[in-house]
Parts: C-alpha cells; structure tokens; sequence
C-alpha cells in the first residue's frame, strides 16, 4: 500500500483547475498508483449517483462529468508521453494502465444502475426544455451506453466486455509494432555517388544523423521528413527500391507481424457488433456518425473514385510517358513513382518542394501562422518558457483575446525516436465549467514531425510541411475556440468523426492565397518574400496528380470500410478485400509484397475504424465553408466570425449540419471541393450522388 505522503506527492493526482500536467516530475512508478486512486474514486463515486431517484443536470451529469474530467486529467499525459517520449520504463506502465483504463470503461458502459439513472432523467418533467448542448450530452450519453453493451446479460455481457478488454490491448501492440519496425531500419551511405539527386536540405540532417552515432556519410530513416525526399530525390533505383521495400513492409515480419493482430481486431470487432445487433461493424461504427448508413459512405466514395478515375488515368499515363522518354524508365515500379512525380512537376511547373523550403523557415511560417489568426479572430499568441514541458524542443503557447487568457497549447513540432510518426492534435486540457464557477481554459497539444533545425539555420519546412501544420492548427483551433462549458460537448467532444476533419482541411486552404503565403515566406538567407512568379508556380502545381491522390485517399477509405463490412463474411479476406477495391477504384497496383495495412494505424490503432471516409466527407464541408471566404475575401474578419460563432464554438453542443447550414445558408456542396482539386471542369454535373451524399 502506499504511503499517505507518497499520494500526496505524485504528480499526477489532485490536479487544480488550468493546472497544466508536470511533465517536468512526472515518472513512470507514478503511473499506476495514481490510476489505482482515481478510478478507485470513481467507482464509489458512480455507486452513489445511481441511487437518484429524481436526477438532475446538477446532482447526475455534472458529477459523471467531473469524474470523467477528473481520470482524463490523471491518464492523459500518460497516453501523451506514450506517443512523445516511447520507452521500455513508460511502455510497461503504459500497457497495465490499458488494462486498467479498458476494464473501467467498459465497468461504466455496462452500468446498468447508471444507465436507468439517466434514462429517468431524459424522461424527467422539463428536459425537452434543457439547452441543446445538455439534452445532447444526456442523449449521446444514453447512445454510448448501447453501444457498450449495457442492455446485454448473461454470457453476452461478460463476452462483450472481454472483447473490449483484448482490443484495447491490441491496439496498443499494433502501434508499438510500428514504431518498434519503423526505428529498427536505417540506411547509410557513405559513398558520395549513391547519395546524387539528394538537395543539400536533405544531405545536411541525414549527415548530422549519421553523426550523432558516431558515423560519417549520411543516414536515411523511414521518418517522414527523411523517407519522402529520399524517395523524390535519389538517383539511385536500388536504393529506392531498398527504402520503399522497408517502408511498405513495416510490422508485417518476425516477432512484429502486425498481420495476425488484424486479424483477431477484425474479428473482435466483428464479433462485439452482431452482439450489439449490428449485421457488421461498420454499421457500428457509424451509429455516432453523419452518415446514415455505410451504403450511403459506398455510394459517396465510388462516384467520386468513378468521376476522377478517367483523368487519373491519363496522369498515370503521361507520367509513364515522361519517365520512358525523359528519365529511362522503361517500366515505372512503385519505388520510381514519387522520382519520377517529382521530375514530371519541375518539367510541367518548374518548381519543387525544395525550391519552396528557403522560402518557409520555421521563425517565419509560425509568425505567419500566429498573424493569421490574430487578424480573423483577434487573438494573440505569447509562448510561454516558464510552462513544463516533455522534451526542450516543446514550447507552449498561450492564447488571449483583447488582454484575457482564453487557451493554450503545445507545439512538439520534430521527429525524432521514440515518437510516434504522423501529426495530430490532442486535448490536454479542456473547456469546462467547476461547480465554483471556476472556469476551466482548453488546452492543445499541436504535434508533428519535421525535420528539425540543422545546421546552425531554423528548420526549413516544405510548403506540404507548413499545410501539415496549419491542418493541425485547425484542429487546435476547434479545441481551443470552444465556447461550450459542459465537458462532454466541449472542443471536439462530442462532434461527429466524420466532421471533425472540417475545422482542420478548412486551415488548410489558406496556404494557397498570397495573401497568407506573404506573412510567412521569406527567404531564409536574405529575408526577400516569396517571388509573385515563384508563387504562380506553385499555385499552378497545387493540382499536379490530384485525381491520382484522389483514387489514393479514395482506395484507403473503401478499403476500411468493406473491411469492416466483409472480413470474414464469405471468407472476406483482408488481401481479398484490399484486391478488390484496388481493381475497382485504383489506377496503381502495388507490388505484392506491399503490406501497407499492417501499418494503417489510423483504422487499427487509432479511432477511424470504418471511418476513414471521414477526410473526403468532411473535405466536402470544409471546402465549401473556404469558399465562403473566397467570396467575401480570404481574410474577411466579419466571415470569420460567422465560421467561429457557427462552427467552432459550438463543440459538439449542436448538430453539425444544422451548424453549418447557419453558416452557409443552405446545405453542403460537393462543388468546392471539386473546384479545389481542379477538378470541377471535369465532372458531369448530372451524376449527383456525390453532390447530394451530405444531404441524405
């Protein structure tokens, strides 16, 4: 048993309100005493509550809110620093704090005694007068209790609970795994000649990399910021080759197959769906979602993988063309593909993505950046050296509006190992109301992973870096620009997956207007701003292969959804599957040792299971939301407004669509979206299934 003293001494319990978590104390041994107490609080906590006979807001959800703020504030830094700061020490808490957090959730979800309290209450005199966003709280409450089984029994409730428990755990592994394959490979060349093609803004980190073990030459890894120019840039066929094999085959050999681990996650969730009376777990999945149903998903995704196919093919054909005649690539394999892209695009456009990097140093991106958002909505951003942070690259932020504290996030913004890989947004802490009138500020956390600074020169950033960063920033800004003060409905919680991508595609847009491009690209060396024709180039390859990369997003969202319509089901197959799909829809067939699904964490470890889709849905509002600005002007601060008072403040506290019909003054349009692509003068517009897929 521990200590009095020792309880009062860990850091991760007996947070006060705005407190930011110690990262600067927390330790691994604190992990699971700290867990131990809250849900041990928890539970005696929720067995008082379930004897209300008349629930109120006050005496019922508020309590269940403070609980849940309560665990979250206590196990979120340590599923944070899981995915910042992976090691053995943390993983093995890491792992039992799963176990633990699954089994408590699923305790809840299974609440019978809850479950009635909260029935009574939306059943109670008055709730159909309650503001919207705590009828929806009540509502998506007693929704997730089905979801968790709380209507089964028997053998059925203890197997559905069971199921819970080992997918949780299975996610965990299948994203060690990744990580664990992803820094097991590197490539060192010491040889000047194998290293030709590669930019200096590529040589110079993988040199320092090679040196910081103690090596010369250069050292590629399977990180983004190494892998992708690697692939654009080298030369060499072989080494390509090399790369993409170990890329593509992540977590699919030895001791860290992820292939078996699919498997049984499909087969779980198959299983905990038809024990819910779902036929399959897509169905699931989108009972919390926009769409109605998955054929309503299908039929989106195949018209427009069937409108941009045509003209995806005639990219791939004219890009085979030009590496047959220009580069001497008599057949084009998926490991010349992004060499023979990135050529084709400074032989169309004469531009690159290493051309623009002097142009985005970091100093200047995040200046623009901050500006951008000072002059649509008027806050300001002051960073903040005094706040702990996880590694002392991290800085934190903190935001205000007219002089008053309104927020605060982090910024993690560079690879290196024990990271995870990708970029993603994160609630540290979040808006919310304390019984006292203490009013809690939402806190981000904003992470990515870019190359950092070498050389004794900021970090220099592609402009795919920078719209990365500004997709992050829009989520940030979902989180942060709240105004809802229930916890369950604050930020993105409680916002539809399939709409949560919409506040970040929509930042994305800004990156395209020169307007924007000039509070943040000057010239690293000379300060002088992006060239106007310099400009013009790169707006004239924003579209270069989009209808290819359409067919791409297209390929991983049907694939994740016949997955988890059809695994199993007539011996579905998850190769058989993937197959058909790509026959269906995809201009490119990989090789056959690709084994990209064994690292697809978004639909295996992370929470767009049957829900991938929801980039190309929400892409569809996004773009529309933009083109408002577009006819208003982009940097319109009295459109801004309207965007922020009709989409973000409202968290999750409305229905989204009713949200952004405010906004646009009538329902979503497919147009913009196709517009944005270059795509638009290319479709019929009388094929309206993916015109009208939101409208269903």
């Amino acid at each position: 048993m521990k200590s009095a003293s020792s309880i009062q001494q860990n850091p991760l319990l007996h947070p006060r309100p705005n407190a930011l978590p110690a990262f600067d104390a927390i330790q691994p041994e604190h992990v699971l005493p700290a867990l131990e107490r809250v849900l041990g609080q928890a539970r005696a906590e929720i067995a008082a509550l379930c004897t209300q006979e008349q629930p109120c807001w006050e005496s019922l959800m508020l309590p269940l809110s403070l609980i849940e703020e309560r665990i979250d504030r206590t196990w979120g830094p340590i599923a944070h620093l899981n995915a910042v700061m992976d090691d053995e020490h943390l993983r093995d808490v890491h792992r039992k704090g799963v176990a633990m957090m699954a089994e408590w959730r699923s305790e809840l979800g299974q609440n019978r005694s809850l479950f009635a309290a909260i029935s009574r209450l939306r059943e109670s005199a008055g709730f159909q007068s309650w503001p919207e966003p705590r009828r929806r709280v009540v509502e998506h409450t007693l929704r997730d209790f089905e979801l968790s089984g709380a209507r089964l029994s028997g053998e059925k409730r203890r197997r559905f609970r069971a199921i819970q428990m080992r997918l949780a755990e299975l996610a965990t592994l299948f994203e060690q795994h990744v990580l664990d394959a992803t820094r097991s490979f590197s490539l060192h060349l010491t040889d000047r000649r194998d290293v030709e093609g590669l930019p200096e803004s590529v040589l110079v980190p993988a040199a320092e990399r090679a040196a910081a073990q103690g090596k010369g030459g250069w050292l590629f890894t399977l990180d983004a910021p190494s892998y992708v120019p690697f692939m654009q840039h080298a030369r060499r066929r072989d080494l390509r080759e090399l790369m993409y094999r170990a890329h593509v085959t992540r977590a699919s050999e030895g001791a860290l197959d992820n292939g078996p681990l699919i498997e049984e996650i499909l087969c779980l969730r198959q299983e905990a769906a038809r024990l819910l009376g779902f036929p399959h777990y897509a169905a699931c999945s989108l009972a919390t979602k926009m769409a109605s149903d998955a054929q309503q998903v299908e039929s989106f995704l195949l018209d427009l993988a069937a409108r941009s196919r045509p003209f995806a093919e005639r990219e791939l054909a004219e890009l085979r063309l030009f590496a047959r005649d220009e580069l001497g690539l008599e057949e084009l394999h998926a490991w010349d593909i992004p060499f023979a892209s990135e050529h084709l695009r400074r032989h169309l456009h004469a531009i690159s993505q290493e051309d623009l990097k002097p142009y985005f140093p970091e100093p200047r991106v995040l200046e623009g950046l901050f500006s951008l958002v000072e002059r649509l909505y008027g806050l300001t951003i002051r960073q903040d050296a005094e706040a702990p942070v996880w590694h002392p690259d991290v800085r934190f932020y903190r935001v205000f509006q007219q002089g008053r504290p309104l927020a605060g996030f982090y910024l993690d913004l560079y690879a290196r190992p024990h990271k995870r890989g990708g970029a993603w947004m994160d609630e540290c802490l979040a808006r919310m109301r304390y019984p006292d009138g203490t009013l809690q500020l939402p806190v981000a956390y904003i992470v990515c992973n870019f190359e950092s600074p070498t050389g004794g020169q900021p970090a220099l950033w592609s402009h795919d870096e920078v719209i990365t960063l500004f997709h992050e920033f829009g989520h940030g800004l979902h989180h942060m620009l709240t105004e809802m003060s229930d916890y369950d409905v604050s930020g993105i919680r409680g916002v539809p997956w399939d709409a949560v991508e919409l506040p970040s595609q929509f930042m994305e847009n800004f990156c395209w207007h020169k307007p924007v491009v000039d509070m943040m690209a000057r010239h690293v060396a000379t300060g002088a701003p992006l060239p106007d024709e310099l400009f013009e180039r790169m707006l004239a390859a924003r579209n270069f292969q989009s209808a290819m990369q359409m067919l791409r997003q297209i390929e991983f969202a049907l694939f994740d959804l016949r997955l988890h319509m059809h695994f199993g089901a007539d011996g579905g197959t998850v190769r058989g599957i993937l197959a058909q799909v790509r026959k269906q829809v995809a201009v490119l067939e990989p090789p056959s040792f690709n084994r990209f699904e064994c690292s697809f964490s978004h639909i295996f470890a992370g929470g767009y299971a049957a829900g991938y889709y929801a980039y190309k849905w929400a892409e569809v509002l996004s773009a529309d939301a933009f083109s408002a600005f577009e006819e208003d002007g982009v940097l319109n601060p009295e459109t801004a407004d309207r965007f922020r008072r009709c989409i973000l403040a409202c968290g999750g506290g409305r229905d989204i669509m009713d949200a952004f019909v405010d906004f646009r003054g009538r329902m979503p349009s497919v147009d913009a979206l196709l517009r944005h692509a270059g795509l638009a003068e290319r479709f019929n517009p009388a094929c309206s299934s993916a015109r009208d897929g939101l409208q269903a």
